[in-house]
């Protein structure tokens, strides 16, 4: 994503420097994406890796950069924490009788 130079609260060198922050956030959803494609899931785990949660999060960063780099107000909020657990438990499959 390219920040657009107008109307900005951010210097050049912050909007420079979120730029950069911005390209990691995509290098992270693309290995994330890569990383649920590849997913095995083993007969006994208890546990997998909650990826619709981390892609929520990783929204909600990038709403977070964008509201504050164009704000429509004077200050930019907090649009909630992130949950940052994302271990999703795995119901135990009982045989039927």
């Amino acid at each position: 994503m390219t920040f657009h130079s107008g109307g900005y609260a951010a210097s050049a060198h912050e909007r420079e420097q979120l730029s950069l922050v911005q390209q990691q956030v995509d290098t992270i959803e693309r290995l994330a994406a890569q990383a649920k494609v590849a997913r095995t899931s083993e007969p006994n785990e208890r546990y997998r890796f909650d990826y619709p949660r981390l892609s929520q999060d990783i929204q909600r960063i990038r709403q977070g950069m964008q509201n504050y780099l164009s704000p429509s107000r004077a200050q930019p909020h907090d649009a909630g924490e992130l949950v940052g657990d994302y271990r999703l438990d795995i119901p135990s499959v009982e045989p039927s009788p």
